[in-house]
């Protein structure tokens, strides 16, 4: 099909009877502090949470009765799915949809409230296809591809459509998330046909990156790998008339990575107080790395963000990454001299800078390893000065903040049992946090007694929590009861704890 085609196959779309024309918003927050004009198209606000009932309700409209009546069938990461299962509720035909056991259980739950038939098969959308596919086949299902169809392109496409009459100004560029490529593909159909000035990006993670090296190929890959963080656009293999249209009409391809991604979602809660999936937020990601790169100021771009079906509980992960991935927080691994004192001085030569985490536990009788994490006001800047500063004062460290699995695991797992150690007593402590809290609160202990164990994470509550455990000579616990008395903080003793026996004594 030319690109004239899809003008009219776009125009002549039926999505209204499920989608509605989404809003196209200034980010204001974003614009400023990127020094362009951002807007934001909120399909994050359709029905289904999602730009994927455009597509699946067009690809039914265009079904003969026969087709429908035998019942449809889909394979999906989840926003498919659901708009699968929507448009076939409305048209009252069967829909049997499989997805990836990996999918977030908010999209399962959301497909078989809309009386979807759930099958979990796999973990990727290929293993998914093609036990779909094979349903399909034995019992006489009509499939609905997600991505790879020219009614569900077109059904996207009308995203295009609403962005050119939205908009009365020149647009520089559209940023829009890749998984299939159904999406820009249809995005880029509608815009280069009427507006071929207008740059069209697509983005992609950085271990699902199938179009992007598909068009370095010349033809359709298929990765040996996808990563699962933004499952809604984990796809070894896109489409092959996705891959027709987008290697004509798509001018540049960006990667980001898991912190990028992250740091997105946290820019679009900043402006919408929406919180978008991981795949929702790759167009804000996208159109950030590239203003790395590109000089501009006053222009207009536009990012697509297509989905907002998160599972709860991953929020804790993405805030956590979101600050690396804004630069405003570094991870170091740092040696210091095992004697008392050295805490102290260690966070003096952090300065006032606050401490989202500290790490330690003792090890030998001549140094100790601590894992911190480190706010940072100033960005890369600050983070480059830091690290000069640390290794001016002699401070052998390992800069942690790239590192993928020291932010996954090892910033959780630093400690252990210590061999070899005496009189360690272990208690809580609580105090009111702020900036150099942390500080305060080793300062007020003292360097009488050695510190064996310490952990400390700031939460973002209104009070810091520390665990530390201090090496009490026989003879001396009523002299520390004493000084603990004195300090002024709420402590508890919890050198009884099995937690504690169990995995820290």
């Amino acid at each position: 099909m030319s690109t004239d085609d899809y003008l009219a196959l776009i125009d002549a779309a039926s999505v209204y009877d499920v989608a509605r024309e989404s809003p196209l918003e200034l980010a204001e927050n974003l614009s400023i502090r990127l020094g362009n004009r951002i807007l934001m198209k909120r399909e994050d606000l359709q029905p289904v949470f999602s730009f994927k009932l455009r597509g699946a309700y067009n690809k039914l409209a265009s079904l003969s009765d026969d087709e429908l009546g035998a019942g449809v069938i889909c394979s999906s990461a989840g926003n498919h799915a659901q708009g699968v299962a929507l448009a076939a509720k409305r048209r009252h035909v069967r829909a049997v949809i499989v997805m990836p056991v990996t999918t977030p259980s908010i999209k399962v739950k959301a497909v078989a409230a809309l009386d979807g038939e759930v099958v979990l098969h796999g973990d990727t959308y290929d293993d998914a296809y093609s036990h779909a596919r094979k349903l399909a086949a034995e019992q006489g299902l009509t499939f609905v591809h997600p991505f790879d169809d020219r009614h569900v392109i077109a059904g996207q496409g009308t995203i295009g459509k609403e962005i050119l009459a939205q908009v009365d100004e020149n647009i520089s560029a559209i940023f829009v998330p890749i998984g299939g490529g159904g999406l820009i593909a249809g995005i880029a159909a509608y815009v280069k046909g009427k507006r071929p000035d207008i740059r069209i990006i697509g983005v992609e993670p950085t271990d699902s990156a199938a179009m992007r090296d598909s068009i370095k190929a010349g033809a359709p890959v298929t990765l040996d790998h996808v990563g699962i963080f933004a499952d809604g656009v984990a796809v070894r293999r896109v489409g092959d008339e996705t891959f027709r249209l987008c290697k004509d009409l798509v001018d540049e391809i960006v990667t980001v990575d898991t912190d990028a991604t992250c740091a997105g979602i946290k820019d679009i809660f900043e402006d919408t107080r929406s919180i978008v999936e991981p795949a929702g937020a790759l167009a804000v990601a996208g159109l950030k790395q590239y203003l790395e790169t590109h000089e501009t100021v006053g222009e207009t771009f536009v990012v697509i963000n297509c989905g907002a079906n998160v599972n709860f509980d991953r929020l804790r992960h993405i805030a956590e990454r979101a600050a690396v991935g804004e630069h405003e927080e570094m991870l170091l691994a740092v040696e210091i001299p095992e004697k008392p004192g050295s805490f102290r001085e260690f966070c003096k030569a952090l300065g006032r800078r606050g401490i989202t985490e500290f790490n330690y536990r003792y090890s030998d009788t001549k140094n100790a390893h601590i894992f911190v994490g480190v706010q940072l006001r100033k960005g890369r800047e600050e983070h480059d000065e830091l690290i000069s500063s640390l290794s001016d004062l002699g401070y052998p460290l390992a800069d942690l903040s790239n590192n993928e699995m020291a932010k996954l695991h090892i910033r959780h797992m630093v400690g252990g049992s210590s061999a070899n150690l005496e009189n360690e007593r272990l208690f809580r402590f609580e105090f009111p946090e702020r900036p150099g809290a942390l500080l305060d609160f080793l300062q007020a202990i003292g360097t009488e007694w050695n510190i064996s164990l310490f952990h400390y994470r700031n939460h973002g509550s209104d009070h810091g929590r520390v665990l530390a455990g201090i090496q009490v000579p026989d003879g001396e616990s009523d002299e520390l009861e004493a000084h603990l008395a004195k300090l002024g903080y709420a402590h508890f003793e919890e050198s009884d704890n099995p937690a504690y026996k169990m995995f820290l004594s």
